[in-house]
């Protein structure tokens, strides 16, 4: 290996260089070893104790245990008294003795991946494990393996010095990434050496962002290169259609970002275990009562005798204990005695309850998406009862809400709008088919006719959808995506943003006569057509082809890029005669005014297809002798560009614009770094320079293009972007009428398409010369290389060329939504929850599918603020407010309960928005919002989004719940009680941060629904048994304390006792929570309604937990007292008086369990029926061979002797009957309370429509 030095101290920067004079391997780093194991086997056992002891229940019962070896306060053996804890937390430790072997066994097989690696002394790349790379090192890739750390790109195969990632492994993301060689090693022509490589690489330290790096590189001239994120590749992904490429170990091991991000499931308190910690210090508190009560009572008691009696032993100076020190003694002994009122299973239990839950979440079929192939994820185990008391849920829009696949819709040219209502139709009777292989070679024999207005109705694409050839996937501790192996092939991944419905885009019929007009008459300089106008419309869709980073793809497996334009027949128009068309094109432009064009049409016309085809006719034949007409339809005789090739884009809209480009044949047909192909309608390729890109970011929110025209030699700038920032980019249009035209008239545009709920992008221009862009690029590339204020320097060269911009037009791209959205929603508010919007989108798109999913209804009064002063926000959030509260007033004094009162809508902006939580309005702003049907937040950034959902919890103490698909929404998920991502078109970061992953929002409805109020129901109930069988059980040693003088002797075996909550009533309430139903799926998704019953916490809170105590304390009574009066003034010894209280309590217990069950199957009578055959079984057993195991009282042969006796068996029927009867009374009446109750509901539901009518 290659060694590398730096200066680790330094928290800024890490430097290092290659040192060609010795092989030793970098010390000064991490190894590329991995370890994501807790422990190791000399640490397991300190270590796992130690984390054990951080539950405070356990530290509790092991003072006690201690406490018990004291001589003088002990009550039980003190080996005995170790045991309860010792087996809980011996269970524990082997359950994470087992999930830490699981991440031994995973980290093995990572770290003995191979890869190739440079070695110095054999002068060649050899075979070593990933354990053994370090930072320094050159390794050797090739197309389909898996990176092995973070590595500089220093050499590609592809001669443009292009890699593609395939980024799957670390965020989800099916569509490929290109990575290139650092600037200055791309234009190798022979294959890497790192025995040359001399340089010293100065980067940042390690971070957890994998969207940013930045560094240098200098040379041994002292030249710096400048590298970014585009140039490194990140551990964890896999090179696609590249066949070799070669890179510097820049971050090892765990400095790698793929494991810097790798935090694992977070913890989260559920609101259950919250309130169960409360009442486990009631419990204290009633613990220390009850020993208070023994310890004062043994004082009493031990004064009452004159002189000392017999069994109170002096010490070895002859001296009593006083009374004080006594009672003291016998405190602690009593604590020791009743320590069992402190649930010590309960822990484990929830544990054991939750995998069970999580389990038959994870196998609901309803819940999965045999589209996707995508169960439902649950990464967080120990909040699974907080999805059944929901109260707002917040909700990002696209992808979310929508589908994230992008159709393109509308769009206005030139100030001219195009309704597209022929793809509107498409659309809206569309439905997608699993293609079979047959169907798809009857597609073969269509294709796309050149200048050809009789299309299908919808414009078939010849291309079959394409999936990836990819290597045997190697599994990355926190950087995996976990997919279960349905109908898809597990070795191929399907190609993103490539269905059916995003491909297919039928033309609109007048712009397609536009656009030929612009092609064919341009020839001529026909007087009929303005040039600006044939330029704008050539242009508009130029740039949709141009403007992006979209890769063509061949559809061999693996595919590979199409970097040269396949060869087509030749053309009607020769490339000379359209460099001439260019040329005169270029000087009308600038020598010619012209007034404005035929006036656009209104919004939504269409003409008749009839009417366009007759104008169109003449327009498909040519003047050449090459292509003439031949038919009625008419034709052009060009060649048919070949279909083998498929577009790979990392977003959705620039899928959409791409194809809307291909359906008016500007095709592109080839992309390289440095150059781009556009087949135009006419049918001759156009091959552009590519001189620069500018991604698009969410600072500047657009993304443009630095382009050579090849026949202009026109230095043209191409951008996209929102409108918001695109129309202040704009020249000034000064005196020219036109273009101010223009730029109003496709506002208005905008503003339509928005209400309609379209997704908007400004398409611009600017033509500069190469003077100008040689200066600019100077100065970009100094940038580049800055190592202090880099982004500040880059942003500002950006906003230099894009600036003094040209309109060319807007597209109004569709977010379809998803199916099933309005049903949720609409149940979801049955349920009471509100639900908030909150998204990046412009508002009136927000809106638009607002009222699209029933978020918004049209008879809601809809309030919108917007404003950017604190003054003017306070008096509208007041005035509001009070119209509002008017309503609610008029609604509650009305009386009439048939007829609903009015419903309100919020909405409001990011800036807006900002404004209150700044200028301390968040109070007015909540006020405002509990009182409306719903709230949309447009315009919102990720802080906003993340500060929202935390004030609303906090302020209002709700329980929340935050859904979003996309890495912007990974605060907003993380900031709420519960976070769900979507896994979606976004990739997966969003459900790597979450605690469910759901794959569709219509998901969300049973899994509140049904299994969030099952769960909750479930555990609810299982805790508080917890609780009544403890309190239960102790008070029994409690009672006899007032027969035995306060001593803190037992009337039960000790081993009876320790098994009693072990073993003997352990099982039922684990089967209890995990299985039992109180309501069927199908009554809780017919009766959102009920779902309430969990977000008041209605089963488990502090009234119920009264009632359930003073139950226990009346259970007891009846089982202490009831054998007592039966075997009054008999001569039974104490063991053979306590096995028929141990005997009733434990059947009064069990039947107890059976009563809250409303569910019963094989797994419930098992555990019932079973308890008790193993308590009988142990007994039996335990008193036969217990002759003197505990002298000089011994339980030897007693449970034999009592089976005999017919008394026995009457006070085990009368007892469990007399103590279950409340019990029962109370179960018979909620139930008879829940039918009506959930009779009315249905009634109320289905008779409100008639009512109203």
């Amino acid at each position: 290996g290659l060694q590398a030095c730096g200066n680790r101290n330094n928290k800024t920067f890490r430097m290092f260089f290659s040192c060609v004079t010795c092989s030793l391997p970098s010390k000064y780093y991490d190894s590329n070893k991995i370890k994501t194991t807790k422990y190791s086997i000399l640490t397991f056992v300190p270590k796992n104790i130690y984390e054990q002891l951080h539950r405070f229940a356990n530290i509790y019962f092991v003072v006690i245990a201690l406490l018990n070896f004291v001589p003088v306060v002990n009550a039980f053996q003190p080996e005995v008294s170790l045991i309860p804890i010792c087996v809980i937390m011996a269970m524990t430790a082997i359950k994470d003795a087992w999930e830490d072997f699981r991440r031994y066994k995973l980290d093995k097989e990572i770290n003995h991946m191979c890869c190739y690696i440079y070695s110095r002394k054999d002068h060649a790349y050899v075979e070593k494990c990933w354990k053994d790379v370090r930072v320094g090192d050159f390794v050797q890739l090739q197309c389909n393996e898996t990176i092995p750390a973070d590595i500089l790109l220093l050499y590609s195969s592809d001669q443009n010095g292009i890699c593609h990632l395939e980024t799957a492994n670390l965020d989800g993301e099916t569509n490929l990434k290109q990575r290139r060689v650092v600037m200055g090693f791309s234009s190798q022509n022979t294959s890497f050496e790192p025995e040359f490589f001399q340089n010293t690489i100065i980067c940042e330290m390690p971070n957890n962002d994998l969207n940013k790096f930045k560094g240098y590189m200098e040379q041994p001239n002292h030249e710096r290169i400048g590298f970014n994120i585009e140039n490194l590749l990140l551990r964890g992904c896999t090179i696609r259609n590249t066949e070799v490429a070669i890179g510097i170990v820049i971050y090892a091991g765990h400095e790698t970002k793929a494991m810097l991000n790798n935090n694992g499931p977070r913890y989260k308190r559920s609101k259950i275990e919250r309130r169960m910690n409360v009442d486990i210090f009631l419990c204290v508190g009633l613990l220390f009562t009850m020993c208070l009560v023994g310890s004062i009572g043994h004082g009493i008691w031990s004064g009452s005798f004159p002189e000392h009696p017999p069994y109170d032993v002096p010490d070895e100076n002859g001296n009593f204990l006083s009374p004080v020190l006594s009672g003291f003694y016998m405190f602690l002994t009593m604590i020791i005695l009743l320590q069992v009122l402190i649930p010590i299973s309960l822990y484990v239990s929830i544990e054991l309850v939750k995998l069970g839950q999580v389990f038959l979440i994870h196998n609901d079929i309803d819940l999965y998406d045999e589209e996707a192939d995508l169960p439902i994820q649950c990464r967080a185990l120990n909040i699974t009862e907080d999805l059944g008391q929901i109260q707002y849920i917040f909700s990002d829009k696209t992808g979310t809400l929508t589908e994230n696949k992008m159709v393109f819709r509308r769009c206005t040219v030139d100030g001219h709008e195009f309704s597209h209502q022929e793809n509107a139709k498409r659309l809206e009777t569309h439905k997608e088919l699993d293609l079979e292989d047959e169907d798809f070679a009857k597609l073969q024999q269509f294709t796309l006719p050149q200048m050809n207005i009789e299309r299908p109705a919808t414009y078939q694409r010849t291309m079959r959808p394409l999936r990836r050839s990819q290597s045997a996937r190697a599994h990355f501790q926190g950087h995996t995506r976990s997919r279960s192996l349905g109908r898809r092939d597990s070795n191929q991944s399907q190609v993103a943003f490539s269905s059916t419905i995003e491909k297919d885009v039928t033309p609109d019929s007048r712009l397609l006569r536009r656009v030929r007009e612009a092609a064919l008459r341009t020839e001529n300089l026909s007087p009929f057509i303005h040039m600006k106008t044939a330029t704008s419309f050539t242009d508009f869709f130029l740039a949709l082809a141009i403007c992006n980073t979209v890769v063509v793809s061949t559809t061999t497996e693996p595919r590979q890029r199409v970097t040269v334009p396949p060869p087509i027949k030749p053309s009607g128009i020769t490339l000379e005669k359209i460099h001439q068309i260019f040329q005169r094109l270029k000087l009308v432009s600038l020598s010619q005014s012209f007034s404005s064009s035929q006036s656009s049409s209104d919004l939504g016309a269409s003409f008749s297809a009839k009417n366009t085809e007759e104008h169109l006719a003449t327009l498909d034949c040519c003047d050449n002798d090459d292509s003439c007409c031949d038919s009625s339809r008419g034709s052009v005789t060009h060649g048919t560009l070949p279909t083998d090739f498929c577009y790979e884009a990392e977003s959705p809209d620039e899928a959409a614009l791409v194809y809307a480009a291909q359906a008016y044949s500007f095709t592109l047909v080839s992309r390289t770094p440095e150059q781009v192909t556009v087949r135009l309608p006419q049918g001759t390729l156009l091959t552009f320079d590519i001189l620069y890109t500018l991604g698009f970011d969410s600072v500047r929110k657009r993304m443009s293009v630095v382009v050579r025209h090849p026949l202009t030699k026109e230095i043209i700038v191409y951008t996209k972007g929102a409108d918001s920032v695109i129309m202040d980019l704009l020249e000034d249009p000064g005196k020219e009428r036109r273009m101010k035209r223009i730029k109003d008239k496709t506002q208005k545009h905008l503003d339509y398409y928005a209400r309609d709920g379209l997704r908007t992008l400004c398409i611009a221009k600017k033509v500069g010369s190469e003077d100008d862009f040689q200066k600019w690029a100077n100065f970009r590339q100094e940038a580049e290389a800055a190592i202090d204020n880099r982004d500040e320097l880059l942003m500002e060269t950006a906003q230099h060329l894009e600036t003094k911009l040209t309109l060319l037009g807007a597209t109004g791209i569709e977010d379809r939504l998803q199916d099933g959205v309005p049903d949720t929603i609409a149940a979801l508010r049955e349920a009471g929850i509100q639900i908030w919007v909150l998204t990046g989108d412009k508002q009136e798109t927000a809106v638009n599918i607002a009222y699209s999913c029933k978020l918004l209804d049209q008879r809601d009064t809809v309030f919108t603020i917007n404003t950017e002063n604190k003054e003017t926000c306070e008096s509208l959030l007041n005035l509001t407010l009070e119209e509002v509260r008017k309503n609610y007033e008029v609604e509650n004094h009305g009386g009439n309960f048939l007829i609903p009162g009015p419903e309100f809508g919020l909405v409001i902006d990011g800036r807006t928005l900002d404004i209150i939580l700044q200028g301390g309005l968040e109070e007015r702003f909540l006020e405002l919002a509990r009182l409306c049907r719903s709230v949309l937040c447009c315009r919102s950034t990720p802080l906003q989004k993340s500060i929202v959902v935390k004030l609303v919890r906090r302020q209002l103490k709700v329980m929340t719940l935050s859904i979003g698909d996309g890495a912007n929404d990974v605060s907003m998920i993380q900031a709420a009680d519960v976070g769900i991502g979507i896994s979606g078109q976004e990739g997966m970061q969003a459900v790597m941060a979450s605690d469910f992953a759901i794959s569709r929002f219509k998901h969300l409805k049973k899994l509140l629904l049904v299994h969030g109020h099952w769960c909750y129901a479930r555990l609810a109930k299982m805790v508080i048994y917890f609780f009544y069988k403890n309190v239960c059980y102790v008070n029994l040693l409690f009672w006899y304390q007032f027969f035995c003088g306060f001593s803190g002797n037992t009337m039960i075996d000790y081993w009876q006792m320790i098994f009693f909550n072990l073993f003997f009533t352990s099982l039922p309430p684990l089967v209890f929570g995990v299985l039992d139903r109180d309501v069927s799926a199908e009554t809780l998704l017919s009766l959102p309604e009920l779902y309430k019953n969990g977000q008041n916490s209605e089963i488990y809170k502090l009234s119920t937990f009264i009632i359930t105590m003073l139950d226990a304390f009346y259970q007891s009574l009846v089982c202490f007292f009831v054998p007592y009066l039966a075997y009054k003034d008999s001569d039974i010894d104490v063991f053979s008086f306590g096995n028929p209280i141990n005997t009733v309590s434990l059947l009064t217990i069990i039947l107890h369990q059976a009563l809250e069950m409303k569910t019963w199957t094989l797994f419930h009578w098992i555990t019932i029926i079973g308890s008790v055959v193993i308590y009988l079984t142990f007994s039996l057993i335990y008193n036969a061979v217990c002759v003197a195991c505990n002298p000089p009282t011994d339980p030897y042969w007693i449970m034999e002797k009592q089976l005999s006796e017919p008394a026995f068996y009457l006070v085990c029927l009368i007892t469990p009957a007399i103590a279950l009867l409340p019990r029962f009374e109370q179960s018979t009446f909620l139930s008879l309370h829940f039918v009506n109750l959930t009779y009315s509901v249905a009634s109320v539901r289905y008779s409100a429509p008639v009512s109203q009518v």
